[in-house]
This record gives structure tokens, sequence and C-alpha cells, in this order.
């Protein structure tokens, strides 16, 4: 044998032990969905999507803040056939009627206001040891190590998916969830030749993920999955396929 393939397969194979040794493995119920996110799914380990892991993303203002919570919205979609989901903020800025828009059916979610941050995290806490959810979100802007590490100790046991959604938070520290995002809003997407505010547009910078690859994207979404700016081409077959960290 080719003594290049081998010294690739026994990479490969260290790099699979050392997932394993740190909690991640491949979901059993892992569903393929083609939703063209190809170029972001390299970024992950085994070129998975981490459930039962916690994912946070940081807003600067309110442009940001919007940005962030339609792709969130859109990632929950593709959540949303293992059970419903709870989103717990302060205040009830979000629009149900308009979260169909991102695949995400509204009356699958349940809205939760907790004004206090302390007590926010302890919800999201009990929360995210419910196995029965598919996904827990959380908004609140002062998060320590600690309670990070609770929330992920918790999606470790449950195998539940959480996102953080940090707004106005600008200096974040150090945290033990598994990714790290910042999302910004762009042009929409329009058909060509057609006037229109057109489809969601983003810029999505995935600045921390462990075992992975950060990186950044420019992405839309339209007819109920992403899409890669031109430039930027998904294969037609690629998938993004939800896997347990």
């Amino acid at each position: 044998m080719n003594q290049d393939i081998v010294k690739r397969e026994r990479i490969q194979a260290l790099q699979q032990e050392i997932l394993s040794m740190q909690g991640y493995r491949p979901s059993q119920e892992a569903v393929p969905l083609d939703t063209g996110l190809g170029p972001v799914l390299r970024a992950f380990p085994n070129h998975t999507f981490p459930t039962a892991a916690i994912h946070e993303f940081l807003s600067l203002d309110a442009m940001q803040g919007a940005a962030t919570t339609g792709f969130i919205s859109s990632l929950l979609g593709t959540l949303m056939r293992k059970g419903p989901c709870l989103w717990i903020s302060p205040q009830p800025v979000i629009f149900p009627a308009a979260l169909s828009l991102f695949g995400l059916p509204p009356d699958q979610v349940i809205f939760t206001r907790v004004s206090r941050s302390k007590d926010l995290l302890w919800v999201m806490e009990e929360a995210l040891k419910c196995a029965s959810l598919a996904a827990v979100v959380g908004e609140v802007r002062d998060l320590g190590f600690t309670p990070s590490r609770r929330l992920q100790l918790a999606v470790e046991e449950s195998r539940v998916t959480g996102f953080l959604h940090r707004p106005g938070c600008r200096a974040p520290g150090p945290t033990a969830c598994v990714s790290r995002w910042q999302v910004s809003s762009l042009p929409g997407l329009t058909e060509e030749g057609l006037p229109g505010v057109g489809f969601p547009q983003w810029q999505v910078t995935l600045s921390r993920i462990r075992n992975g690859r950060p990186g950044s994207w420019q992405i839309g979404w339209s007819d109920g999955r992403f899409r890669v700016k031109a430039g930027q081409p998904a294969s037609r077959t690629q998938t993004i396929t939800l896997a347990t960290a």
C-alpha cells in the first residue's frame, strides 16, 4: 500500500480517537439535510454540525442582533424534527409568525421571559437537561466560564443542543462553549432583474470551533434552505449532517 495512504489513514484514526476521548461522536440518528451549507460544514469535526453542544453568538448592536436571530432560527429549523424548542429571553422581541420564514414552525417554539440574567441561566440549564426538547435558546449578555461549563455539562447528558445569544457583548471572555459565532446583515438576495428587499443574507463568522477550523462566509436564506454566495459554491450533493459533540 502507498506510504502516503498509510500515513493518512493513521492520522485519520488518531483524529477520530482524539475526538472520541473529548466526547465528540456522530449521532446515531443523524439525518442528511440538503441545506447548501457545504463550505461551512468543512469547518466542523467530521464535517458535521455539532449538536449536543452549546453554540455562542455575539452581537454588538441591534442590527447584528436581528441578523443573529434570523441565522439561529434557520439552524433551529434543521433540529425541530426531533422535538420542540424553548426560547428564553429577558424581553419579548421575537415576532413568532416571522420564524416560519426561516423554516422554524412558531407553534413548536415555547417562549419564556426571564428578566434577571442569573435566573435566565438557571432556567436554561434546567431546560437543557430535558431530553424531550430539540434545542434551547437563551439570550443573555453576561456569561462567565463556570455557568457556561454547567450548560455544556447539561447537554452532554441530555444530548440537547443549546444556542446562547449574547446581545451587546463587547468583551466575551473565555467560555466552555463549543463554538463562537458573529453574524452581520448584508444586502438581501434578489431575483435577477426584480426589485425589492430580497431574501436575508448574512456575513457569518465562526471565530472559534472546538476541534475544527474557524472561517467566514457570506450566506443567504431562501426557499427553505441556505444559499452560499456565488464564488463560494457548494456541491449540489452537499448536505449538512447533524452530529453530537
